[in-house]
């Protein structure tokens, strides 16, 4: 099973400070729904990893993150790829939930749920708790410049082994031509 974890905010999509709110402030970065349906055609499950606290401040209802979702599946699915599962985090920062990134819970989760291996498993995202995430999951981590990429690259202190690329397109390219090895 060859699995590749992908954030959403700022590697699938524009990001916001002031959150993505509704499906109409959800709007792909350029070249990440080709590059989804790379990933897929080159024999890829993907997930969604993404925090999502805007839930949990009353910014929007889940019904509402369903709307913003299903935007994403449909032009996913219209570019030839497909999106397998989203594992998403509705609480707030304080929660102390195992789901909220840093915390790796969304990661394993997905692992689960695919029976993929986490040495196996790419898991891409522009912050340093998507890094950190994925790292105490066991899986590869790849950071993008897009989103917040370069604010995170800058910090430094970014989980050993990680892989720094331009953006997901940069990504989808390398690790498909490469496989699971």
């Amino acid at each position: 099973m060859r699995l590749v974890i992908l954030d959403r905010d700022g590697v699938i999509n524009h990001d916001s400070d002031a959150y993505i709110k509704n499906p109409d402030e959800w709007r792909p970065l350029p070249g990440s729904i080709e590059a989804i349906a790379a990933l897929c055609k080159a024999g890829y499950r993907v997930a969604v990893a993404t925090n999502q606290s805007g839930v949990a401040r009353g910014l929007f209802d889940l019904k509402v993150l369903a709307a913003i979702h299903d935007k994403m599946h449909a032009l996913v699915d219209k570019a030839g790829g497909r999106i397998d599962a989203i594992f998403f985090c509705p609480h707030g920062p304080n929660s102390g939930c195992e789901c909220r990134k840093p915390r790796p819970g969304l990661f394993r989760e997905a692992l689960e749920r695919f029976g993929a291996q986490p040495g196996e498993t790419w898991a891409i995202g522009d912050q340093l708790r998507d890094l950190q995430a994925a790292h105490a999951a066991g899986c590869r981590p790849i950071l993008v410049l897009s989103g917040k990429g370069q604010a995170t690259m800058q910090r430094g202190d970014l989980p050993p082994g990680t892989i720094v690329r331009a953006d997901l397109a940069a990504v989808a390219t390398e690790i498909a031509a490469r496989g699971a090895g």
